[in-house]
């Protein structure tokens, strides 16, 4: 029975084996089977994908051929379109030229034209022999002057001949001279008769003159109370502190808030170069009539160092007084302004006791003075504001203190009044040690001084503030300590170690890299210009060669949103205002950017030009992603103002040889270069553009008005959207 059993199990057992080889063959045979089948699928595919890249292989060939053929004509159309629009404008620019020159002529209201050198100089040679020293008469007069130096700013701007350029700056200066100085002569009228203009409450002299150029704030310390800390000028917002020592001095004290900025002025100066290029910053087309100052590397000999007392020291061997240097006419009488009689040609200007120089006779002076300052090495030694980071807002603070002139007495109906040939006086803090006795200690503590924002100008961040340096005739931001800044009130404070000229700053690229950005028609020949700014959002309406701003906030605004104005005329208003959406050669140093290549930016900014009024155009998550030689945005025509519904914009990207319609879309999940199928290639964008536009769309950008074209180009190079955002 064993045997048989261990028989059967062994005959089982091979049965079991046989049965499992069996099943491993048959898999093994179907394993081969869906192998070769895979095999040949993927052959397929392959073979597939082969055909379908030699298919998109041929298009694309037919479609470079089918470009290739029409690119000159495409080429010549553009460049019609380009060039007639440019005549048209170059023409319409120098008739509205001609057109000023002769409104200018025909004046006839006595003021000169400041294009005349004949005029201006006989002009400015009679207002400074002119006595007249009553504020409101001189206020006036110095309202026409500014308004002089517009004119004479914007004839800068456009000037081409070098030497015509230099007659323009040097009268500049000559009025900024004697802006200065008719103020500094009023001033003293003013303090001359101080006691006869006590406030009774304090003992003591203050008043506030103002119009909407100026606001001047006086106080003279007549009553020396060693208890007086400080005063706040009601109703113009600001005021000042002072130390001990002063409180008990016979001293003035004058806030002066120019809302026009000549300071910052006398610093490019020296920089000013003839047809700087402008904020357009791109080849071609009217420049933004924005001087931008080209930086030279100059030598500046000696330091100045941080100590003040130290640095005004210095400024006095060199012929400076108080803060400024003094003219060969004041030199024999210490430190002092020019006196109230006899002033003619000798008038020791305020420019020059700010500024440290007398204005340049000659072309060869004029070279001299630009060679005085070199901002690598002051910005290494002093501090020096970069005026490419920041832009100074709202205008000039002016903080000085003055010897009090003597006051009259009234003595039996008689007015005796003591008269000095030295006129107003800069009084010297710090206090030198030689004014105090051998034992005393020279403690000297800062001064301060509160302003209120002028309500002109937006600040997007915390103020940043600047005192004036006379010795290197820059912005500093050192030697200003315990500042207060108070958002709600729009009030800031701080203290400084001696009386200076200061100016509120601001970030000039605060509001880059824009977000976002989007040019949408509004009808023929009007258009939106939107910007989503890193720190503000605005719009503005292009309609014709007329602009106008719009933005939610209004706070410090108020005199420019809403208003009509040439596109660059409101790029000054809108840098003057503190809202910069605006480049220059030197804002990619400030600014993060997506690097593109500079000539097929300026081609896409022409032809967005050309068909402004039929479609709109819009940012693209992926034109930093294509490169620098390639530029992606949003298109959609769009012919009625509303904005563009959501899901109809496509994808261009745009290069210097081609324009193609892009098969991706805004929300895809990774960039692609590949065409949209059933698109062609275009040499021109607008080519490209007018593939998928309706024929009311075409006709409407071939109606399009030159003046509109150009200012919606000029905007759009201006702010360069397509590489800062």
């Amino acid at each position: 029975m064993s045997f048989l059993y261990v028989a059967n199990k062994n005959s089982q057992g091979r049965k079991l084996n046989k049965a499992q080889k069996a099943k491993q063959q048959q898999e093994e045979e179907e394993r081969r089977l869906q192998e070769e089948e895979e095999a040949r699928l993927q052959a397929a595919r392959e073979e597939q994908e082969r055909l379908a890249r030699e298919r998109k292989e041929q298009e694309l060939q037919r479609l470079e051929l089918k470009d290739r053929e029409r690119r000159a004509d495409e080429l010549d159309e553009l460049r019609h379109l380009l060039e007639e629009n440019h005549t048209a404008v170059t023409k319409w620019k120098a008739d509205a030229v001609e057109k000023a020159k002769w409104e200018r002529y025909m004046q006839c209201d006595g003021t000169p034209d400041p294009a005349v050198e004949q005029d201006i100089n006989t002009y400015i040679s009679l207002w400074r022999d002119d006595p007249d020293v009553n504020i409101t008469v001189v206020l006036k007069q110095c309202n026409l002057a500014l308004q002089l130096m517009e004119e004479l700013e914007g004839l800068l701007r456009d000037v081409t001949d070098h030497q015509e350029g230099q007659k323009y700056q040097e009268a500049l200066i000559n009025l900024q001279e004697l802006i200065h100085s008719k103020h500094l002569l009023t001033t003293e009228e003013i303090l001359k008769r101080a006691s006869a203009n006590i406030d009774t409450e304090t003992g003591n002299m203050q008043t506030v003159v103002r119009d909407d150029n100026v606001t001047l704030c006086i106080w003279a310390n007549l009553k020396k109370n060693p208890r007086f800390k400080g005063l706040t000028f009601e109703g113009v917002g600001m005021g000042f502190e002072l130390p001990k020592q002063l409180a008990v001095s016979s001293i003035a004290v004058r806030n002066f808030h120019t809302r026009y900025d000549h300071l910052s002025l006398l610093a490019r100066m020296a920089h000013l170069r003839i047809n700087t290029p402008s904020y357009r910053s791109l080849a071609g087309g009217e420049e933004a009539d924005i001087v931008a100052p080209e930086l030279e590397e100059t030598n500046v000999e000696g330091e100045v160092k941080d100590d003040n007392t130290t640095q005004q020291q210095k400024a006095e061997e060199e012929g400076f007084e108080g803060t400024g240097r003094k003219s060969a006419a004041s030199q024999q009488s210490g430190n002092s302004a020019p006196p109230a009689e006899g002033r003619g040609s000798q008038i020791q200007t305020h420019i020059e006791a700010l500024g440290g120089f007398s204005l340049p006779a000659a072309e060869g002076d004029l070279t001299a003075l630009s060679e005085q300052l070199s901002l690598t090495d002051c910005s290494e030694r002093f501090k020096v504001v970069d005026m490419m980071q920041y832009t100074p807002l709202g205008g000039v603070f002016y903080y000085e203190v003055f010897h009090l002139p003597p006051q009259a007495h009234h003595i039996n109906g008689w007015e005796i009044r003591q008269l000095l040939d030295t006129g107003l006086q800069f009084f010297h803090y710090p206090m030198e040690k030689s004014n105090l006795d051998d034992n005393e200690v020279l403690i000297c503590p800062p001064v301060g001084v509160s302003v209120t924002l002028p309500e002109s100008v937006v600040f997007l961040e915390a103020p940043q503030v600047a005192r004036w340096d006379a010795a290197v005739k820059q912005w500093r931001m050192d030697g200003i300590t315990d500042v207060s800044y108070e958002e709600a009130e729009a009030k800031i404070s701080f203290k400084m170690d001696s009386f200076q000229a200061f100016v509120l700053m601001q970030e000039t690229y605060a509001n880059f890299p824009f977000q976002s950005w989007e040019l949408r028609p509004l009808g023929q020949d009007s258009a939106l210009f939107t910007i989503n700014g890193a720190l503000i959002d605005l719009s503005i309406t292009i309609q014709g060669n007329q602009c106008m701003l719009q933005t939610e906030r209004e706070v410090g605004l108020a005199h420019l949103v809403g208003r009509w104005m040439s596109g660059s005329a409101l790029q000054r208003a809108m840098l003057n205002a503190g809202i910069n959406i605006f480049v220059n050669e030197h804002t990619d140093k400030y600014v993060s950017s997506c690097s593109k290549d500079p000539l097929t930016e300026h081609a896409a900014y022409e032809q967005m030009a050309l068909f402004a009024s039929a479609c709109a155009f819009s940012w693209s998550k992926w034109n930093s992603k294509c490169g620098a030689e390639h530029l992606v945005m949003q298109v959609c025509e769009n012919l009625g103002p509303t904005p563009v519904p959501k899901g109809s914009w496509s994808l261009y990207l745009l290069g210097a040889q081609r324009s193609q319609m892009l098969e991706i879309t805004e929300k895809s999940e990774a960039f692609s270069p590949d065409h949209n199928p059933g698109s062609e290639f275009h040499s021109t964008f607008i080519h490209m553009l007018q593939d998928n536009m309706s024929t009311d769309g075409i006709a409407r950008t071939r109606e399009s008005n030159y003046l509109f074209v150009d200012t919606v180009q000029s905007l759009l190079c201006a702010a360069r959207p397509l590489m800062y955002s």
